[in-house]
């Protein structure tokens, strides 16, 4: 399964599964819920009328009541004490509120129970297994005999009160002969005293009629539905159709994201092959456009690592040629020479060319290991004061026909202690100071400023300064200016570059601007206290 559309299909596939199953088995529960509330809701009413008769009655009365009752309905009938039929407490409240209770007791019948009495703690309990012609005839028989006690002019009002009371599930209206749509046999049989039932609504429902002896009413109950549980069928069809459409949403959505995913798939290839230049269009800001951007940044930065590379091969190779040539040159003359004077100044040139390509390969070594990714960087608390008249001491000797000295120095209460690592921020300023040494008439000034958020070292000099267009160039490795920074003032152009990696690695920048003095500044800016955090690359 190599498609990412077949592995999100196959998941989403598992987990309708899963879902379907637990689907079925709430629609089972489901099912079963409106099974127990229809027939709460058919034989509430009736339940509630009995119960309520009985509360007047003596336990003889109702013992012969639940007999009869029972015998009309079809169902047995018991007046029963609450400890007799310990209901939960939560039940038990419920009832005593006057709620008619329906308590599943095995698959396809429940029982019922209504309160009778609270004083007493008795409740009428009833098996209801379904809805049958006899348990609406008892219905009828129980109205018709609660009604018979008014006039017949408040029956219908009696009715309505009674309904209302007593919570009948269904309807109950009070007819005349003439607008009861009955036939002549069912007249004839209302007549005669019998309990009509009629099917309607096609024969999902029925309607139950009976007479009121001496009266022009006829009593009609309903109609009563069966309850229609949801079919499994509608279920599985539910799932197909689900199915079937979040397969073909994830089908489009994933179809884009494999599309944008391949050209990431080709553009690596490419760089594989040796095009540098291949990139992945990022456009978007979803995950992918994210993954774009960050291989195109990715695919920069290596074209630009692999380019420094070659162009430090060259530079390098250029750079040793010289020292190189020197020593094969003295070493021919120091072989020649006859004096030992002229000898001994040609070893001691010598040693200087030997000397100078230790320094190259140090700051080789240094570049090096700043481009390629972070070194260890150890932060501690550098007091910028004491490092400036430190490195000054160590520098200001190797040229004494040029000044270097402290400049304007600024730190707010907390002093100027910042957070760096000594060795290579040393090395920073040891670079700008050497730099400017080598370029300046007369005078280097160093200074910094501290302030609550970020430090600055500052170095000037009073040499030719260097042109605007050529501000970020200066900090290319093996670059030298020809006009303002000469091949003759000595360097190997790696200087800069290394001050501009330590500045990155301290989370900070590097920039050059004009100096007061006349001549270039040098300024390094970083965070004064370290939380790990970077600028973007330079």
């Amino acid at each position: 399964m190599n498609s990412i559309f077949l592995r999100i299909y196959g998941g989403m596939l598992a987990v309708l599964v899963l879902v379907g199953l637990l689907g079925a088995g709430g629609l089972h529960l489901l099912n079963q819920v409106r099974a127990d509330h229809h027939r709460e809701a058919l034989a509430a009413g009736t339940f509630r009328l009995m119960a309520h008769n009985m509360s007047s009655m003596t336990p003889i009365e109702r013992r012969q009541a639940a007999n009869l009752w029972g015998r009309l309905l079809g169902i047995p009938l018991r007046v029963r004490t609450l400890e007799d039929i310990r209901l939960e407490s939560g039940l038990e409240a419920r009832l005593l509120r006057g709620q008619v209770l329906v308590e599943q007791i095995r698959p396809g019948s429940v029982t019922i129970y209504s309160l009778v009495s609270a004083d007493d703690r008795l409740a009428l309990t009833g098996e209801v297994e379904q809805l049958s012609e006899q348990l609406a005839r008892a219905t009828i028989y129980l109205l018709i005999d609660e009604l018979i006690r008014y006039p017949e002019a408040e029956q219908p009002q009696r009715l309505a009160e009674l309904k209302a009371a007593r919570g009948f599930g269904y309807p109950l209206e009070l007819l005349t002969r003439d607008s009861a749509s009955l036939d002549d046999d069912q007249r004839r049989r209302l007549d005669e005293g019998d309990t009509v039932m009629a099917l309607v609504n096609g024969g999902e429902a029925i309607r139950v009629f009976a007479a009121i002896a001496g009266t022009p009413w006829i009593m009609s109950l309903g109609p009563l539905r069966q309850l229609n549980p949801y079919p499994p069928e509608l279920l599985i069809f539910i799932g197909v159709l689900g199915l079937s459409l979040i397969g073909l949403t994830v089908y489009l959505l994933v179809r884009q994201l494999e599309r944008r995913l391949r050209g990431v798939e080709r553009a690596a290839t490419r760089i594989a092959t040796g095009q540098l230049d291949a990139r992945v269009p990022d456009a978007g800001t979803d995950s992918v456009g994210r993954l774009a951007k960050a291989f195109n940044g990715m695919a920069s930065h290596l074209q630009r690592l692999l380019a420094v590379q070659r162009e430090m091969v060259s530079a390098v190779a250029h750079e040793l040629r010289t020292p190189v040539a020197r020593l094969r040159f003295g070493l021919e003359m120091a072989g020649s020479a006859q004096a030992p004077e002229a000898r001994n100044r040609y070893l001691g040139d010598m040693d200087g060319d030997i000397d100078d390509l230790d320094r190259l390969v140090d700051e080789m070594l240094v570049y090096t290991r700043l481009e390629r990714g972070s070194p260890e960087l150890t932060f501690q608390q550098v007091d910028l004061s004491a490092l400036v008249d430190q490195v000054i001491g160590e520098l200001a000797p190797l040229r004494p026909n040029v000044m270097v000295e402290r400049g304007a120095c600024v730190a707010n209460d907390t002093g100027s202690v910042v957070d760096a690592e000594p060795h290579y921020l040393r090395r920073a300023l040891s670079n700008l100071i050497s730099n400017a040494m080598r370029h300046a008439e007369t005078r280097v000034q160093v200074g910094f400023v501290v302030d609550a958020e970020r430090a600055q070292l500052m170095v000037d000099d009073d040499g030719p300064g260097v042109p605007e267009e050529a501000w970020e160039k200066v900090f290319a490795p093996f670059l030298r200016l020809d006009d303002s920074r000469t091949r003759a003032s000595g360097g190997h152009g790696l200087g800069l570059s290394i001050v501009r990696r330590i500045t990155y690695w301290h989370g900070g920048r590097s920039q050059i601007g004009h100096s007061e003095l006349g001549g270039a500044r040098f300024t390094l800016i970083w965070p004064r206290r370290h939380t790990g955090s970077r600028f973007p690359a330079q």
